[in-house]
């Protein structure tokens, strides 16, 4: 029996999708990818998610806001459009938010703001977050932290983490999940496969954040939905799980935290 996987996030608003979109559901629903969510980055990639979600009800559902890259580019009114979309039916989570500092697109201060307001929006509509840190889990501790200890435990998920073994602990100690992708498949990739390891199996999901960060083997390739059954396939291995067992408890987990059904 193939397992049942939930794709946490994926793009699949991008371009390159645009040619064979419902082939790429029928692939990932053949895989055991019954669910998946689109990921937003922009007011306008907000918009479009939904609208995918909207069309294809039984398979995808959307997030929508603004990623700490785009935030300096964002015309006057996108804050508005995501606050907007926030409680419309097909939207499980805000995001993706977040800090990066290995781009220099948006001012440090600028993507710091955009982040609490992320997390105060996914307050007040009881939503999870998507939580996009590359090059600045202290400072992304730091905000989270702080929100943390003003309100309570975080509703979210650092997806895509390639973090310290500390940055996971502080961050499961804050009631976040840990999402991981492609590159835990990687040959040069054995500190985060040492990290993956040793996270909760109540804690894990598992993404492809297509179409990038294709996993092994096929590395390479534009990275789709179905693919997320090689990653899953190495989370299970790390866990000293077998595939059904993972999928179970990561399927469990994405449910429990986006409230799908």
């Amino acid at each position: 029996m193939t397992p049942f996987l939930i794709d946490t996030h994926a793009h699949l608003d991008d371009e390159r999708f645009d040619a064979d979109r419902p082939e790429v559901l029928d692939r990932a629903r053949a895989a055991g990818v019954g669910t998946i969510l689109v990921i937003a980055t922009t007011a306008a990639t907000s918009v479009r998610c939904v609208e995918l979600a909207t069309h294809y009800p039984e398979q995808l559902h959307a997030t929508v806001g603004i990623q700490p890259n785009h935030v300096a580019e964002a015309e006057a009114d996108a804050w508005d459009c995501v606050c907007q979309l926030a409680t419309h039916p097909r939207v499980v989570a805000l995001g993706e938010t977040g800090l990066d500092r290995y781009w220099d697109h948006t001012p440090f201060a600028q993507q710091e703001d955009f982040f609490a307001r992320h997390l105060d929006l996914a307050r007040r509509h009881k939503l999870p977050v998507v939580i996009h840190c590359r090059e600045a889990e202290g400072d992304t501790v730091r905000m989270l932290r702080d929100d943390y200890d003003r309100h309570g435990p975080v509703r979210g998920v650092m997806h895509s983490f390639t973090g310290a073994q500390a940055t996971a602990e502080q961050c499961l100690a804050m009631g976040l999940y840990l999402s991981f992708a492609g590159m835990l498949t990687y040959k040069n990739a054995q500190n985060l496969r040492d990290v993956a390891a040793r996270v909760p199996l109540d804690r894990l999901l598992v993404e492809t954040d297509c179409p990038y960060l294709a996993p092994v083997p096929v590395r390479g390739q534009r990275n789709e939905p179905a693919f997320v059954v090689h990653t899953a396939t190495c989370l299970a291995n790390l866990q000293q799980v077998d595939l059904p067992t993972l999928a179970e408890h990561t399927t469990h987990n994405a449910r429990t935290l986006f409230g799908l059904r």
